[in-house]
């Protein structure tokens, strides 16, 4: 009795197989390719994600469409039965071989929070995953992955993904994080403790920029702000532009890490310890390009769209004023007015760069509040230019 499989290929240069193929239907496997086995062809990945087995008459086909490979055949999307075969076999050194990843639901699931890249959810009380827009490739997941531990190995505390998965046409991260709340939740159910809390979270912060990475761990934040600048060049007069290009060039260069995108929610209380999420954004340099993104997150969306930060951390302006107010008096370790002005105008001036640059590639910049927004960011910069007497 003849088993069923089929192969389809509906791209050259992928196709996917599905059902068992063993010796009663290998042949016809192979008739199925014979375009590939009769001549050479430049690149071939071969999505095993519906193939429930495949015998040794299978394995042999497989052989000849090797060789007329000019370059190293995927098969992706294996089954964990399927990936044993190929491993006891030797094919995982003849062929790149990928294992399938399981699939997850979040349907349900509470949001803990939403970044540019993907958005985090509860899963369980132990389990958090990190879910990637479907546009975010496997190279920037694994980065991330990357990232992360990079960070882990410096002694700073930050969750280390141990799984990545599917959800739906999206991929996951998969983080352990016992018992945690985000610190943005202890603000909102403890109101009483908000000083503690913000103390606690500066710290970290410092702790952060204190870690120093090796040269070619991480990219540049400068050069990431530099880049920023070139992309939201159409917004700005010329003598805005050199300026600001003068500005972000006279920052020191450091190889100290920062987060790049510092915002409550990103930090998590897991068994009484400080720790990070969302390493996407890490690099090293300067710690004012993570102040300069706090103030985005926490000042600058407020500022044309009243009851935004309600909306998006579940709690009013006035808060996040004092949320500011407070993280720059135990980061810089004073309450002097005018030491606290100064640092303040030079974060605004970078602040000002990376929120253009979310205007310019998201669809935030449409409308009348879009163009609100990019009109009084302009007129912030000239004002702090005036007010500035250097660089």
């Amino acid at each position: 009795m003849t088993t069923k499989f089929n192969v389809d290929i509906s791209d050259k240069n992928h196709i996917a197989v599905s059902g068992r193929i063993d010796s009663s239907n290998a042949q016809a496997f192979e008739s199925c390719l014979s375009a590939y086995i009769s001549q050479k062809f430049d690149t071939l990945t071969i999505d095993a994600e519906k193939l429930t087995y495949i015998s040794s008459a299978g394995l042999r086909v497989l052989i000849k469409l090797r060789r007329n490979a000019e370059n190293t055949i995927t098969i992706e999307n294996t089954t964990d039965d399927v990936y044993q075969i190929f491993d006891m076999t030797g094919f995982s050194q003849l062929f790149k071989v990928k294992k399938g990843f399981r699939r997850l639901s979040v349907e349900g699931c509470p949001v803990i929070g939403t970044g540019f890249y993907g958005t985090v959810y509860r899963i369980d009380p132990d389990t958090i995953v990190k879910v990637f827009h479907p546009s975010c490739g496997m190279q920037q997941i694994e980065e991330e992955q990357t990232k992360a531990k990079a960070a882990f190995l410096k002694g700073i505390p930050t969750a280390i993904s141990y799984d990545i998965v599917k959800v739906d046409d999206s991929y996951g991260l998969v983080f352990e994080m016992l018992k945690s709340e985000s610190f943005n939740d202890l603000i909102i159910q403890y109101p009483e403790q908000i000083d503690e809390n913000i103390k606690r979270w500066s710290d970290l912060l410092k702790k952060v920029h204190s870690t120093t990475m090796d040269p070619g761990v991480l990219p540049s934040a400068k050069a990431i702000h530099l880049n920023y600048l070139e992309v939201v060049r159409d917004y700005l007069d010329d003598a805005q532009y050199n300026y600001l290009h003068a500005f972000l060039e006279k920052i020191p260069n450091r190889m100290t890490v920062v987060h790049g995108d510092y915002q409550m929610k990103n930090v998590m209380l897991s068994d009484d310890e400080p720790m990070l999420i969302d390493m996407e954004t890490l690099a090293v340099g300067h710690p004012i390009f993570d102040m300069a993104g706090i103030y985005v997150t926490y000042q600058m969306f407020e500022e044309d769209e009243p009851g935004n930060t309600m909306a998006f951390y579940g709690i009013p302006a006035s808060t996040c004023d004092y949320i500011w107010d407070k993280l720059l008096e135990y980061y810089l370790e004073t309450n002097d007015a005018a030491i606290i002005q100064s640092e303040t105008k030079k974060i605004k001036l970078i602040a000002a760069v990376r929120f253009l640059y979310i205007l310019a590639i998201s669809d935030l910049k449409e409308g009348p509040l879009g163009e609100r927004r990019i009109r009084h960011t302009k007129e912030h910069i000239g004002e702090l230019m005036n007010q500035m007497e250097n660089l």
